[in-house]
């Protein structure tokens, strides 16, 4: 991502972003029943791609969260998406997302929302594996991949405003560094539905159409790219 940001590869990231969007929207809604078995770290896409299977089995052990904010980016492979439809209000999908909240274990993943109630727990990490199957087998009889989602509601330009309010409210009280604030409108401008007038229902695609645009401008901001750099050379956020 950072060499394509840098080069100005602007297609070549739009094609990347798109690909991961459409195999997670086809995990999804794939003819069978697919089960996640997540297990330790599990951050960025990696929840990504749990959040779109029919099933999770996690390790007890799992540590969940989409931290993309730490590289000055947001999630967009579906996970602002996924977040908005589990949580079921962008106030609480933005305190998620924006404070990149992680999990410490598989039972605060589902406290957190990150898991579901119906999703496993295998306290015994050697079992992971099997359980995960037996958990795909027991889904078949029931299982029914249904279609994309079209009546997604949004709040439109006042749940930005409100968003945009509680932002402005954390820089303030010095939770946030102004750049966060920055990411933070991104991340409001897609789980608002883009700043429609008034409250409107809206598709999957079109959510992630703006993920996917939110994504990309930020990879073109300095200080984006300033936070990749350091979080691929130190392993851990840079506060600009």
């Amino acid at each position: 991502v950072l060499q394509a940001a840098q080069s100005a590869a602007w297609d070549e990231l739009d094609a990347a972003v798109r690909r991961f969007q459409q195999a997670n929207m086809a995990l999804k809604y794939a003819p069978v029943p697919v089960v996640a078995a997540p297990f330790g770290m599990v951050l960025g896409g990696g929840c990504e791609v749990v959040l779109h299977a029919a099933r999770a089995q996690a390790s007890a052990e799992t540590y969940m969260g989409l931290v993309e904010v730490g590289a000055g980016l947001i999630p967009a492979g579906g996970g602002c998406k996924e977040m908005l439809l589990r949580l079921g209000n962008a106030k609480a999908a933005s305190e998620l997302i924006g404070y990149a909240k992680m999990s410490g274990s598989a039972a605060h993943a589902r406290a957190l929302g990150l898991l579901r109630a119906s999703d496993g727990i295998s306290m015994n990490s050697e079992r992971l594996v099997a359980d995960a199957k037996a958990a795909a087998l027991a889904l078949m009889a029931s299982y029914a991949p249904g279609l994309p989602r079209q009546d997604i509601p949004v709040e439109g330009e006042a749940g930005y405003a409100l968003l945009k309010m509680g932002l402005y409210l954390a820089h303030q009280g010095g939770y946030i560094s102004e750049y966060d604030t920055v990411i933070g409108e991104k991340l409001a401008h897609v789980l608002s539905g883009g700043r429609l007038v008034g409250p409107q229902l809206v598709s999957e695609q079109y959510l992630l159409d703006l993920e996917r645009e939110a994504f990309l401008s930020l990879c073109g901001l300095p200080k984006t790219q300033q936070r990749i750099e350091y979080m691929i050379e130190n392993g851990k956020p840079l506060r600009n």
